[in-house]
């Protein structure tokens, strides 16, 4: 197995797409074909697939999370880091810590509509990372 690491820097809240850079990772590990495994590694944070071209799509997930999961819930007592401290805990375990997606010819096989992307659910930037793994 080989691992690589990337480090970013969120803008807050929103989508930050992640395959260009998993490609250029799998490329400095000499990938060929295999299963690349992304674990990001917080709890206020998480990955996912989805459509890559139309930015409506991206704000429409965004809508429809503020509304499932509200900020300052008075029902939440774990608000350490302020209000948007447990809903952003509560987005991430609706969606995603980790994918599994098919290498091809050294690049991630994503269909020609997917990108992945790295949900950011807290409202102030964040340092974030997302560890790589290849098995061959």
């Amino acid at each position: 197995m080989k691992r690589s690491l990337i480090e970013l820097r969120t803008q807050g809240r929103g989508l930050l797409r992640l395959d260009h850079r998993i490609n250029d990772s799998l490329a400095e590990l000499g990938a060929n074909q295999g299963l690349c495994h992304l674990f990001i590694q917080h709890t206020s944070a998480s990955l996912l697939i989805t459509e890559n071209a139309d930015p409506d799509v991206h704000r429409d997930l965004e809508t429809w999370m503020r509304e499932a999961v509200l900020d300052g819930d008075p029902r939440f007592l774990h608000r350490a880091e302020g209000p948007d401290d447990m809903s952003a805990h509560i987005r991430s375990i609706l969606t995603q810590t980790e994918l599994s997606v098919p290498v091809e010819a050294g690049r991630l096989a994503l269909g020609t509509w997917q990108g992945i992307y790295l949900w950011e659910h807290r409202a102030a930037a964040h340092r974030r990372r997302v560890l790589i793994s290849l098995v061959e």
